[in-house]
């Protein structure tokens, strides 16, 4: 990960669970072969997947030494906490590991790296802060060129913040890489970016660029790809992250949407405001809007819907997915509980549109339907 081969230690002391520790939850569940421990002293003793669902039989322990016994050799910021700062009762664990040697990654507004006493720490240790967020040097203006691209780009878009936007465009890669369609992953967040190694969060990067640094993401990721996915961030209904949001739709100008939703969800999440949250539209109402601010740069459709079921029995987590096909005539389904085979399906229907309109030709597909190869190129997060 993200330079070498290692052994992690998630931290996510006090909030080890699927809501709270968005970013453990996502290693855990797309790079569990690199984890060695979890870091949680409330739900020591027990399991990865006891407390987050995902992550088998990897250990919960109570601190770094615990962690390093179980064979570890770096520390992972296991969350993205508003405001973004480093939690203080974690500073003196996070000392614990570079006094160690080991390597800091973190995802957090506030870099690590920046951090004089951090920082001098990591270099007297031979240890290094590795700050995902960091935005890259260069400052390109978006200018609508990834609407002419021969690629599909397809951009998921949510109802609200944490409904599954990056789970449904990794699942998405994978099923689509599984039928030979050449797919280049786009990661846009700190858990994207240590998931695929590449990529930028777009959060951070100074607002007027945020649309021009996703262009250029897509423009390389293009590169003898058949499909482009991007992981979405935000919701355009959230006054706190919609500009994100938005700098994402015309930075990319996708041609087709998915759209995410956790089901049951029934308001927008403020956070510490949330007495102000007003209620969520229907997924109808959603499929509008986006397609709507989409077209004021590139037309876009939303082409089906990506279901978070996870709070819902079986039962009647498939009734939400049929019902959200009845309202909106796409297809439906949760990504990991159901697999997303329609998904796939309607995007590589939406690609051969996509050829016939424009008299194209498919992608040199590699064996097996790998990644587009300059995929790992991408902007890669530095200390």
């Amino acid at each position: 990960m993200l330079g070498r081969h290692r052994r992690l230690a998630l931290l996510a002391e006090g909030c080890f669970t699927p809501s709270d520790a968005k970013t453990a939850v996502g290693i855990l569940r797309y790079r569990a072969a690199e984890v060695a421990a979890v870091i949680d002293s409330t739900r020591a003793g027990r399991t990865a997947a006891e407390c987050a669902g995902v992550g088998g039989a990897i250990p919960v322990v109570p601190g770094i030494a615990d962690a390093a016994r179980a064979g570890a050799d770096s520390l992972l910021i296991g969350i993205a906490p508003q405001g973004g700062d480093l939690p203080p009762a974690w500073r003196a664990l996070v000392r614990d590991a570079l006094e160690r040697g080991w390597d800091v990654l973190a995802g957090l507004h506030v870099f690590l790296g920046d951090d004089p006493e951090l920082r001098a720490l990591a270099e007297a240790h031979g240890a290094r802060l590795i700050d995902a967020r960091r935005p890259p040097r260069t400052r390109p203006l978006a200018a609508g060129r990834a609407a002419a691209l021969d690629p599909l780009v397809v951009l998921t878009v949510g109802s609200d913040c944490n409904v599954g936007k990056m789970t449904a465009a990794l699942e998405l890669e994978a099923e689509l890489s599984g039928r030979g369609v050449v797919t280049a992953f786009v990661a846009t967040g700190q858990t994207g970016i240590f998931i695929a190694d590449h990529g930028v969060a777009i959060d951070a990067v100074p607002a007027d660029f945020a649309a021009g640094a996703i262009e250029a993401l897509v423009l390389e990721a293009a590169r003898g790809a058949d499909v482009v996915l991007v992981e979405g961030q935000g919701s355009l209904l959230h006054p706190a992250y919609s500009g994100v949001t938005l700098a994402l739709l015309h930075g990319a100008a996708p041609a087709a949407l998915v759209l995410c939703h956790q089901a049951g969800r029934e308001r927008l999440r403020y956070g510490v405001a949330d007495e102000l949250a007003r209620d969520l539209p229907t997924l109808g109402e959603l499929r509008r809007d986006y397609e709507s601010a989409a077209a004021w740069v590139s037309e876009a459709r939303v082409i089906g819907i990506a279901l978070h079921t996870a709070a819902l029995a079986e039962d009647r987590a498939r009734a939400a997915c049929a019902a959200a096909t009845r309202e909106t005539g796409l297809a439906a389904t949760d990504p990991v509980r159901f697999g997303c085979a329609a998904l796939a399906d309607a995007i590589e229907a939406a690609l051969r549109e996509r050829r016939a309109r424009r008299g194209g030709t498919p992608a040199a597909t590699a064996p097996g339907g790998t990644r587009a190869p300059n995929a790992g190129g991408l902007h890669a997060p530095h200390a």
